[in-house]
């Protein structure tokens, strides 16, 4: 009888292991899952995220430009470059104000100042977002290395349709247009010349 009851002991002890090993392989599986959905849903709000911040910019730019044709001496074509979050009074967690050398930090939107002349009312530059982790903004892909930038610029009557703006077409409006960082390199080379 002793040895019956040693190997009913000893099956139950490895009858709990094998239960014991089968929890937790299901556990981790669970936890993989819920760590592959915890990933999505952070790159879900951070786009979410950015493109609302990029939709309450060109509302502010919108209603900017019309403030600006409504008025007598003002002209849109000034207004090119300016920070679109001057514009709106809100205390944007997630904006640090104009770039600084070091790196900007993931998640974050800072202002770019360029190189300006002197008469110039303000500083003029881009808007840069540095995307914590690979997101679609704006139409745009990206991934965390690369920095998406964009610019107030001016809109125009395109009557011929040719996306060139010519001397007979007026202004309409502000928007942010996005733009390469290449080409703002090239731009700010080509200024110091």
């Amino acid at each position: 009888m002793p040895a019956a009851r040693l190997s009913d002991v000893s099956g139950f002890a490895l009858s709990r292991k094998f239960r014991l090993a089968v929890a937790v392989i299901a556990l981790a599986v669970l936890l993989w899952f819920l760590l592959g959905v915890l990933e999505r849903e952070t790159r879900n709000a951070e786009e979410r995220a950015a493109n609302m911040v990029i939709s309450q910019l060109r509302s502010a730019l919108v209603i900017k430009g019309a403030e600006v044709m409504l008025s007598r001496d003002g002209r849109l074509a000034e207004h090119r470059g300016i920070n679109p979050f001057e514009l709106v009074e809100h205390q944007w967690g997630n904006y640090a104000g104009r770039c600084q050398p070091e790196q900007l930090a993931p998640a974050t939107w800072c202002f770019r100042v360029g190189e300006q002349k002197e008469t110039e009312n303000g500083p003029k530059g881009w808007l840069i977002y540095n995307p914590g982790q690979p997101i679609t903004i704006d139409s745009r892909q990206t991934n965390e290395e690369q920095p998406l930038a964009w610019a107030v610029t001016t809109e125009f009557a395109d009557r011929n349709g040719n996306g060139a703006r010519e001397q007979e077409e007026r202004l309409t409006g502000l928007k942010l247009a996005p733009v390469s960082l290449t080409e703002e390199a090239a731009q700010t080379q080509d200024a110091q010349r």
